[in-house]
């Protein structure tokens, strides 16, 4: 991720952006940090919090209705806003496992990952998973360790196990001062300042002042003298015993500064804020077929990383999330649709502040642009100023459940099948055509997705549906020589299907039908993973 040394220089516009994404396991505080930052960067005027009683309350980053009720995040989405000399590009990505590849996509479009740890319970399963994606991409990492308010554990202890489970250098960037009903607030080691926390307001500002380091005599006037002792002495182990803070390596993606607070009570938000504004990577260079694409460069050029249905129920609108790789982006341009070979005017591209949505004048390069759309623009999309430029590495994962669906009413199998068009456009669930038989087969990577699909459907196109086992359990993607393809799907008729992008797929019932492929098909490859290119 770092940029060589004689790269060219950025535009001032380009430099000061920040575009990240926010990863943890479910349920480590998330969707609370991204409501604080939204609250600073001065997006929103009030933080909601999850699971927050009346409508004012709500969370302004989840506009899905399934979201708001379960409480959990399922779809990515983009928001940017202004925070000191900074601009901020804000991924929010789905914590569950049934939504990682929303979220593998949603990585490819970001500079750096934040990633969430509750302080009690360290590194989960999905922060794990979702770690090995990011450590493939080799982004940076802020570590934030949230729920320091409640029972934690010791600091030492949640240091070493993230610095063992993930194979990465930890750096305090600040030290808590006690945990749990204790919990005073966090000393910044990187630029000895002491923030206290108060309790009584939780959208109040933490108090900050400068100190001459821990020795300061107006340290005693604000930390009870066991407290101070046990702080003065931590600092001092951890100073001794963990690595010093090394730009260099944060950007490599080696090693990560961690903050400690408390997301809820807007404690700590503010310091790891500022980190992202003064260590996260600015845009640099994007990996792309046939030449890699520099922020630097002139002209425009951005890739569609996700596609969301229906954002504004009323409009049936499909919104592309375009990340702009280089050039500076004005209103109504014209743009080359490389998969097509079509121009398209964008004519109101739009800016996310969290569920509000304004018209975007202009975007430079790491900007993330909404662009409406009524199915032409897919994941993987480039669009460029007539370069024909493919990016590369945008994945698309093999099914893990595969069922078929059903509408209530035989009569608008129609609809159905343009809804369903519409959430494989949105990356949302897979849908395949088996080429014998009627009806449409859907997979998902996790149970969850089924419930989604279902109540999505339901709420916007009116359209009750029920989900059915099927024989198969796997699909994989077929590659290889045209003609053998062509002879392998006459002889395996009951098994073949087509994805929605036409390409031809394989349907397994046992491990053994892959096996037997591989053995009497050596020039075909089953794959279980299509690299989506525009």
């Amino acid at each position: 991720m770092s940029v060589s040394p004689n790269a060219p220089a950025l535009p001032p516009q380009v430099a000061r952006r920040r575009t990240f994404a926010i990863i943890s396991h479910p349920d480590a505080g998330k969707t609370t940090l991204t409501e604080k930052f939204l609250l600073y960067g001065g997006a929103i005027q009030m933080a909601g919090q999850v699971r927050a009683k009346g409508e004012a309350r709500r969370t302004r980053s989840d506009y899905m209705k399934m979201e708001q009720e379960r409480g959990i995040s399922v779809s990515a989405s983009a928001m940017s806003f202004p925070f000191r000399d900074w601009w901020f590009n804000l991924v929010d990505t789905p914590g569950h496992s049934d939504f990682s590849e929303d979220t593998y996509r949603t990585l490819t479009a970001v500079d750096a990952a934040v990633m969430v740890i509750d302080g009690a319970k360290g590194v989960e399963s999905q922060t794990r998973k979702l770690f090995e994606v990011c450590r493939l991409r080799d982004l940076p990492i802020l570590t934030f360790c949230n729920k320091m308010d409640r029972e934690a554990r010791d600091t030492f202890e949640i240091i070493d196990e993230i610095q063992h489970e993930l194979q990465l250098d930890v750096c305090p960037a600040s030290w808590p001062i006690g945990q749990g009903r204790d919990f005073l607030g966090c000393y910044d080691m990187l630029n000895d300042r002491l923030e206290l926390m108060d309790r009584a307001d939780r959208n109040r500002r933490a108090e900050s002042v400068a100190m001459q380091g821990l020795d300061d005599p107006r340290m005693a006037d604000r930390i009870p003298a066991d407290a101070l002792a046990t702080l003065r002495e931590e600092v001092a182990m951890a100073r001794e015993l963990l690595p010093a803070f090394d730009h260099e390596a944060m950007l490599a993606g080696n090693l990560s500064p961690i903050w400690f607070g408390s997301a809820i009570n807007s404690f700590g938000v503010q310091e790891l804020m500022a980190g992202i504004g003064a260590y996260g990577p600015p845009p640099s260079v994007h990996a792309a077929e046939p030449r890699e694409v520099g922020a630097w460069e002139p002209e425009v050029t951005g890739f569609v990383f996700k596609v969301q249905a229906n954002m504004d129920p009323k409009h049936r609108d499909r919104v592309a999330f375009l990340r702009l790789c280089s050039g500076h982006f004005g209103r109504g341009m014209k743009l080359f649709h490389v998969r097509s070979g079509k121009q398209i005017t964008v004519a109101s591209p739009m800016l996310f502040l969290a569920q509000d949505r304004e018209l975007a004048e202009d975007a430079w390069a790491g900007d993330i642009i909404g662009i409406p759309n009524h199915g032409q623009l897919r994941i993987g999309d480039a669009l460029t100023e007539g370069e024909t430029i493919r990016f590369t590495g945008i994945p698309s994962f093999a099914p893990e459940l595969l069922q078929s669906v059903r509408a209530g009413d035989p009569m608008k199998a129609k609809h159905l099948e343009k809804a369903l068009n519409q959430f494989a456009e949105e990356g949302a669930s897979k849908l395949f055509k088996p080429q014998v038989g009627s009806g449409w087969i859907v997979g998902v990577v996790g149970p969850l997705q089924f419930d989604v699909l279902a109540s999505r459907i339901e709420q916007e196109y009116g359209l009750p549906v029920r989900f059915e086992p099927t024989q198969f359990t796997s699909a994989r993607w077929v590659a290889g020589p045209r003609d053998r393809i062509d002879a392998f799907a006459r002889a395996n008729k009951g098994h073949m299907a087509e994805d929605h992008d036409g390409d031809p797929v394989y349907m397994t019932r046992l491990q053994w039908d892959i096996d037997r492929v591989t053995r009497d098909w050596p020039e075909l490859r089953l794959t279980a993973v299509k690299d989506t290119v525009a």
